[in-house]
């Protein structure tokens, strides 16, 4: 072999040897995909999760009182019964609403101080229906009725038509509550908040507690 032969043979040995210590070398260097340090360093990271821009809280404001708004308005048109949660597919509902009212609130991207903002906001719109309810025009504007649905081992099927209240519904009230005989049923009432309250039959009612219920004769009546 030449001398030229013998040259390139060594080039071609130590240009695989650069290769060899070149990967090594990368392999024992983390990547930076892995690196717990921010690209652009802590505080502008810290800044950026934490901080909101001027001309968006406005936005965050005007996105918390129109959810609000939609949400009474949806809880008045189809009844209490969509916050009661009584099966599977209304808890999953109530967790898509609240999935859906958060990211229009908080928009993008999200930040702490877009949630204080956010929650002060829907805070207030609370502290401001919760006056006007206080009267009672604004009690039977805003909220939903109380409604009898069952009354004396009965249901009453243009109530439950109007709540949306099912037979297994009002099945499973009488199971929470012990209730082994529908006859054991005074009334089972929606309540505004969209729970449900069982009352014994047997049982004396103060005509005062009925007041403002939807219903309330089929009870009054009966135990007249």
């Amino acid at each position: 072999m030449g001398a030229d032969g013998c040259a390139g043979v060594s080039d071609g040995i130590g240009y695989l040897s650069k290769m060899s210590s070149h990967a090594a070398m990368q392999a024992n260097t983390p990547s930076a995909g892995m690196s717990l340090q921010p690209p652009d360093g802590w505080w502008p990271a810290v800044v950026d999760h934490i901080w909101i821009e001027p001309y968006r809280i406005p936005l965050v404001i005007v996105s918390s009182v129109l959810i609000y708004v939609v949400f009474l308005l949806t809880v008045r048109i189809f009844g209490a019964r969509v916050l009661s949660g009584s099966s599977g597919f209304d808890t999953v509902v109530l967790i898509m609403f609240g999935a859906v009212a958060g990211r229009v609130i908080l928009g993008h991207p999200p930040t702490v101080a877009a949630g204080v903002v956010g929650l002060l906001t829907l805070v207030g719109m609370e502290a401001i229906f919760g006056a006007v309810e206080s009267s009672r025009r604004g009690r039977r504007l805003l909220s939903a009725h109380p409604t009898v649905v069952f009354a004396h081992g009965r249901a009453l099927p243009d109530a439950c038509r109007r709540t949306h209240t099912s037979r297994t519904d009002l099945q499973t009230v009488m199971r929470q509550a012990g209730v082994t005989c529908p006859a054991e049923v005074q009334c089972i009432v929606l309540e505004s908040g969209g729970s449900y309250s069982l009352i014994r039959a047997g049982m004396p009612v103060a005509p005062e507690l009925l007041d403002g219920v939807a219903g309330a004769k089929s009870v009054r009546g009966s135990t007249a």
